[in-house]
């Protein structure tokens, strides 16, 4: 289902084993890089939208079905893409299980019988297939009769396709990667082996047993993999009984496996897709995509998508025009279409399907639907495709420079001193806000007061030396802990296990449970709870007794009575160094432990950074606002640390030539942006959030190109909003912001709407708003479009 190290490839299967295997050549699309050069700053015109046919993303579209004369509707079996098609193989169709191979061409939305000569495996579901090279390899399943469970075979046998020649053969494989099979079920049993065996000659090929270490997913089946970043990953499925929704990792490398925590608290992402089976997954860029299966007797048809960098879940939310018609390929112009008949385009919930990815889209086909009944019908879903959000990596690159620091905190009996950022700081923790407060209070003070109000609007700046901050009940290592985490959500965790390093991070959790950081609390408990082993626990249990830390204390207690744990602990040495009231505590609760309750109460997870620097733009930061941001004349009052971490043109700015009056003016080239685009990049920079009305993404298209952001995430958002956006509603603004900005081919686009839907546009108040030239751009637009034959009528009705 998807590649081994060395290289990408597609597939699908299941029930008897999940194969990964090498690539097939084509790599998925991603977004377009973007080479910053600010030597082009001065000019408008060094950038166009470079808008053409285009899909719009996160669009379902119900593509032709599979007439019945290619093949039959059905279930359980594989999808594999190569080139421009998709490859269909084998399945049940409900009455009997299949052998043949279908074709669909996503180009001309077509259906055929693939060519093939040879002989083709058995007739089989719950398989599993492959591409790698210019080959479709096909293992395992079941074969037999379906009605009949002891006329079933299951299968382990391995058959190549040639998609050049048509050429079926069994076990006839060329080079020198490997095929990696996972899990299934035998007949008997579900399991949790893995097996390899590498592409070489066929006459000397053999299985070899892969010896796996690390959280090992459970004997498990009717389950995807796929590959992403060189790892591949397992998404729930069914083990006897029980379904769980765990994703796990594994390193082809090392050959770990590492259970991902479900855990979504301490993100403040949405929680995983439910337990399910029968379901499908693939990769495309840094994301996995879940769609399917059976989950708790229903079969929903949301679709997750699972962001391995950033490890949190979320719900695609489909187009809007994924609902209205179904679409069966693209067609010049914007948003152009071939319209087939109205029907819903979104796929109903099903299981046993199959998925494969071609370029930048998913194509789903079959599966079992509603009352046992099989599918025909493919759809296809777009991809969005956008580097990755840069916020806490830039943050984080401020705090470990230091760079335009302007307080600095005395720490502990030793004073040390560790410097940081007044905006960032007092964005995210209460505790230090104050602290912050008093300290510039007694500094004003202590100084004549300066005349004039600053750029707060009110208040005199800060004084331009470091402000200092005395903080005596913290220590400079756990500290700088806790600011890392301020500026990036995110602590860098020791070596796990490490006693010492373990009694650091209780000293952090100490702090935040001080300071009131309830997200770094559970961060901690986090870290600490997973790293608490037999080597470790009676040192963070005495540790915890003496530091007060009840919920660690309780933990550590519970870990030792264990039965498995408890006789190894108190033959240890340092079992005897214990306090004496700590052993009798350890004692009494092995011979009498005490009743578990269960709270009702939910965790408090405290706020995330994108909330806090949200806040801060929002008004809570004003009273430490140090620049002051011109926009056509017009004040907002803003801080220096952060446009600097996000902007580079910003950061050199500052760190060459401060502006002496504390202001500086904005534009984008030669453009001023509106008033409403503006506050759209003081959100994109505050707090990377890009939602925004289209016209003011025209205004934004080029800002990462001025401003030096760290990559083209908000560009890329600006074009797809305006690709999936522009209506008649809004058409009027847009074709503005289009003439204002000389995007010339999103001009052309909003006349060829504004031609096309006249009739409702001629109604909207702004048209009589609109400039002289733009009235003559829409009148000769008309013209040009108007028909020779409504040219004569209108001339007959003189």
């Amino acid at each position: 289902m998807a590649a081994a190290p060395g290289g990408g490839c597609s597939g699908s299967g299941s029930g008897s084993g999940s194969v990964a295997g090498p690539a097939a050549a084509a790599r998925p699309k991603v977004a377009p890089s973007v080479d910053f050069d600010h030597s082009c700053s001065d000019s408008v015109e060094y950038l166009t939208l470079n808008f053409g046919p285009f899909e719009t993303v996160h669009r379902w579209r119900r593509l032709p079905p599979c007439d019945e004369f290619v093949g039959a509707r059905r279930s359980k079996h594989t999808v594999v893409a190569y080139k421009d098609a998709i490859y269909v193989f084998g399945g049940d169709n409900g009455k009997t299980m299949l052998n043949d191979l279908l074709r669909f061409d996503v180009k001309d939305c077509s259906w055929c019988r693939a060519f093939t000569t040879g002989t083709p495996p058995a007739p089989r579901y719950h398989h599993s297939a492959v591409v790698y090279g210019s080959s479709m390899f096909v293992f395992g399943g079941y074969t037999g009769d379906i009605y009949s469970n002891s006329n079933l075979k299951n299968k382990n046998d391995l058959f190549e396709y040639k998609f050049a020649t048509g050429q079926w053969a069994e076990w006839k494989i060329e080079g020198r990667d490997k095929l990696w099979i996972f899990a299934g079920y035998d007949g008997n049993a579900r399991l949790n082996d893995m097996w390899t065996v590498g592409l070489q000659d066929r006459e000397l090929t053999c299985w070899e047993e892969i010896e796996q270490s690390g959280e090992i997913p459970p004997s498990c089946c009717n389950f995807p993999v796929a590959v992403c970043r060189d790892k591949m990953f397992v998404f729930s499925g069914q083990s006897g009984a029980k379904i769980t929704n765990n994703l796990f990792q594994f390193e082809f490398r090392d050959k770990v496996w590492t259970r991902i925590p479900t855990e979504h608290l301490l993100r403040g992402s949405p929680p995983p897709p439910q337990r399910r089976y029968g379901h499908t997954m693939v990769a495309f860029d840094r994301h996995l995509y879940v769609f399917g299966g059976a989950a708790d007797n229903t079969l929903p048809n949301e679709l997750h998508c699972y962001d391995v960098d950033f490890q949190t879940w979320e719900v695609i939310q489909p187009s809007p025009d994924s609902e209205v018609t179904a679409l069966c390929a693209a067609a010049g112009g914007f948003g152009g279409g071939r319209e087939s008949t109205a029907q819903p385009s979104l796929p109903s919930g099903r299981l046993f399907h199959a998925a494969a990815v071609i370029l930048d889209a998913m194509y789903i086909f079959g599966g079992t639907v509603d009352n046992n009944i099989r599918s025909g019908e493919m759809y296809r879903f777009q991809f969005s495709c956008y580097p990755k959000c840069t916020l806490h990596e830039d943050y984080g690159r401020l705090w470990e420079s230091r760079q335009f620091s302007d307080v600095e905190f005395i720490l502990g009996e030793k004073e040390e001193r560790v410097r940081g950022h007044v905006a960032i700081v007092t964005a995210r923790c209460k505790w230090l806000r104050k602290k912050i407060m008093q300290a510039r209070e007694r500094v004003r003070q202590s100084e004549p007061e300066e005349e004039g109000p600053g750029p707060a609007g009110g208040k005199p700046p800060l004084p331009p030396s470091l402000l200092e901050v005395a903080i005596r009940e913290a220590e400079a290592q756990p500290f700088e802990v806790l600011m890392q985490f301020l500026y990036t959500d995110k602590i860098k965790y020791p070596r796990k296990g490490h006693v010492h390093e373990v009694l650091l991070i209780m000293d952090v959790y100490k702090l935040a449970l001080s300071f009131k950081l309830c997200r770094l609390e559970q961060l901690c408990l986090q870290y600490i709870e997973a790293s608490v082993d037999l080597q470790n626990v009676l040192t963070v249990c005495e540790n915890a007794n003496k530091l007060q830390l009840d919920q660690l204390k309780e933990h550590c207690l519970n870990f030792v009575v264990k039965e498995s744990h408890f006789n190894q602990v108190i033959m240890m040495k340092e079992f005897e160094h214990l306090s004496s009231s700590l052993i009798v505590e350890i004692v009494r609760r092995k011979q009498q432990p005490p009743i578990r309750t269960h709270s009702e109460q939910p965790v408090d997870i405290g706020t995330s950074l994108i909330q806090d620097m949200k806040a801060c733009l929002e008004g809570a930061g004003t009273d430490f606002c140090d620049i002051t941001l011109l926009l056509d004349g017009h004040p907002r009052p803003a801080h220096k640390a952060i446009l600097a971490a996000r902007s580079s043109y910003f950061e050199a700015m500052f760190r060459s030539f401060m502006p002496e009056d504390g202001q500086v003016n904005i534009s984008i080239g030669e453009m001023v942006p509106s008033k409403q685009a503006f506050e759209s990049m003081l959100r994109y920079i505050y707090y990377g959030e890009v939602n925004m009305p289209p016209e003011d993404s025209l205004y934004l298209f080029a800002a990462p190109y001025y401003y030096g952001f760290y990559n083209n995430r908000l560009q890329a958002y600006c074009r797809q909003n305006l690709e999936m956006n522009v209506t008649v509603e809004n058409v009027l603004q847009i074709l503005e912001a289009a003439d204002k900005t000389q995007a010339l081919d999103m001009k052309r686009h909003c006349l060829h709407i504004i031609v096309h839907q006249f009739t409702k546009v001629s109604k909207l108040p702004n048209l009589r708003a609109l400039s002289q030239p733009l009235l003559v751009d829409i009148i000769e637009s008309l013209a040009t479009h108007i028909s020779d034959k409504q040219c004569a009528e209108l001339g007959s009705d003189i």
